[in-house]
């Protein structure tokens, strides 16, 4: 008798893909028994990979469809990501998303779908597609929310902090200097979101007081030029190569601590297990700031950027940033 599965649908973005970690950790941990599948954008697919309860991702290409819909290569890829949905029969689909197309996507496939009620969901017309609405607080963290969807749909009251169960699979990169680094996630697609730039560089000289290297990545070409500029401004800063997101996952797992903007790469250095300090100048962080042990803190406000020393005092204690 095969075993029974379940579908988890959360396509993007990197940050709200991360927030279902500990959701999945929690299931295996309850009801280890059940075969979990997930559908997400084929960008992150790599990345839902690194969890161990995953049995499969299913790549869906409803991105690549919006930015290039005469592409042929993008509407083979959105029937391919259909037939991967329709080839099994699942016992369980829980859109743990919330949003009009992930609930599109949860009706691809063949079983009872499971969702946020109206009260509870973040797109009130998607409630209208699920066969079992449930009820979870909004005013709970992101990650919390997912775990009390999950659990409501399998009987279980999470407890206890957030496992995100990931473990990067490499080693530390070779290019990056011998020593302590810490890594710093500059880049945002919202410029208002950004930690003005004489902050990174000052950040920079006053780690490499302590022998810390400060290495900047970047995803895009744009991101990348941006993190080659901070690095010759910045004392004893490197630019990172390009990454893929499992590569950028072995740079934040062994670092000594990250810092970043909000932005979903600073939500998977928590989820590595990897001190992480989150700068918050244009958004709130109580419903989707980092969320994990002591290691992860938030710092700043809207129209608030955090200090320098803030920082400094956050990554290597009290005395240091005096």
């Amino acid at each position: 008798m095969p075993a029974p599965r379940v579908l988890f649908v959360k396509l993007s973005s990197l940050g709200d893909v991360i927030h279902l970690f500990p959701a999945l950790t929690d299931l295996r941990a309850h009801r280890p028994e059940i075969a979990i599948d997930w559908a997400v954008e084929e960008a992150y697919a790599p990345l839902v990979r690194l969890h161990p309860a995953v049995d499969r991702p299913v790549a869906v290409g409803i991105r690549r469809l919006r930015t290039s819909p005469l592409a042929p290569g993008a509407w083979g890829a959105l029937g391919a990501a259909r037939r991967s949905l329709r080839e099994r029969a699942y016992d369980w689909i829980v859109d743990a998303q919330g949003l009009l197309k992930s609930a599109a996507v949860a009706r691809q496939a063949r079983g009872p779908v499971f969702g946020y009620d109206r009260a509870s969901i973040r797109e009130k017309a998607a409630a209208r597609f699920y066969d079992q609405r449930l009820a979870v607080s909004r005013r709970l963290h992101a990650v919390e929310r997912c775990r009390r969807l999950a659990g409501a749909v399998f009987g279980y009251a999470p407890e206890g902090p957030p496992d995100y169960g990931l473990r990067a699979t490499g080693g530390r990169p070779a290019w990056v200097p011998a020593g302590r680094y810490v890594v710093g996630l500059h880049a945002s697609s919202r410029r208002d979101k950004l930690w003005p730039a004489d902050r990174w560089i000052a950040l920079a000289a006053r780690l490499r007081e302590e022998a810390i290297t400060l290495v900047y990545p970047g995803g895009s070409p744009a991101e990348r030029d941006q993190a080659a500029r901070l690095a010759a401004s910045s004392p004893g800063a490197v630019a990172a190569p390009p990454l893929s997101l499992p590569e950028a996952a072995d740079l934040l797992a062994h670092a000594s601590a990250v810092v970043g903007v909000d932005t979903g790469l600073t939500h998977l250095a928590v989820a590595l297990g990897t001190p992480t300090v989150g700068l918050y100048v244009a958004t709130e962080p109580g419903l989707t700031g980092l969320h994990g042990d002591a290691t992860a803190v938030n710092l700043g406000a809207p129209r608030c950027a955090p200090a320098v020393a803030d920082v400094v005092r956050s990554l290597l204690g009290e005395a240091a940033a005096a």
